[in-house]
């Protein structure tokens, strides 16, 4: 009962959210940004816990919108804001408060400590979720058919060796913080 409560305001959140990025004129955002794509997973996946309870294709949904929501905080916090990004904007107003700030801690609290918790043999879904997208923006900017949306995918602006550099990181990254996500959830 506590679950569905703490997703149903994670779902508020998530629509209000969503309807800044329209009112900014953005939706394109939403198929080309992490950020938009892991907190549409969380949206989507708090509406089934809700509406299904937990079974346990929810819960495989809530683990990968869980990792994917503490990429999203971790990269903006620790890697976007250093290399120059905006705080103000990214983390604490409009939809950066709710994308990268609230909806990723409200939802990674109610996985850790009011949901049953996915299976350790799935540590590789949101890893494999993750390079699924890398590899494709990565394409989309030798293409020029996109620019970015992060600065280690804008693959003219930078040496291949550091591109495969950054996606190693980012393949790193998002394995640690999926077996944290596991580990604490035990």
């Amino acid at each position: 009962m506590a679950a569905s409560i703490l997703c149903l305001i994670v779902l508020l959140l998530e629509i209000r959210a969503l309807t800044l990025t329209r009112v900014e004129g953005k939706w394109w955002y939403l198929a080309v940004f992490y950020t938009q794509i892991s907190n549409l997973l969380g949206t989507l996946s708090s509406a089934l816990l809700v509406l299904f309870g937990q079974p346990e294709w929810v819960t495989c949904l809530r683990y990968l919108s869980v990792c994917m929501l503490v990429m999203t905080f971790f990269v903006t916090a620790c890697i976007l804001v250093p290399m120059g990004g905006n705080a103000k904007v990214l983390l604490w107003s409009g939809s950066g408060l709710y994308h990268h700030v609230l909806c990723p801690l409200l939802s990674t609290l109610s996985y850790l400590f009011l949901e049953r918790h996915a299976r350790v043999s799935l540590l590789w879904l949101p890893v494999a979720v993750t390079l699924a997208y890398g590899i494709t923006m990565l394409c989309l900017n030798g293409a020029r058919l996109v620019d970015g949306p992060y600065p280690f995918f804008r693959v003219h602006d930078q040496t291949a060796a550091r591109t495969a550099w950054w996606i190693l990181a980012l393949m790193v990254l998002i394995t640690a913080l999926s077996a944290l996500v596991l580990l604490a959830a035990r």
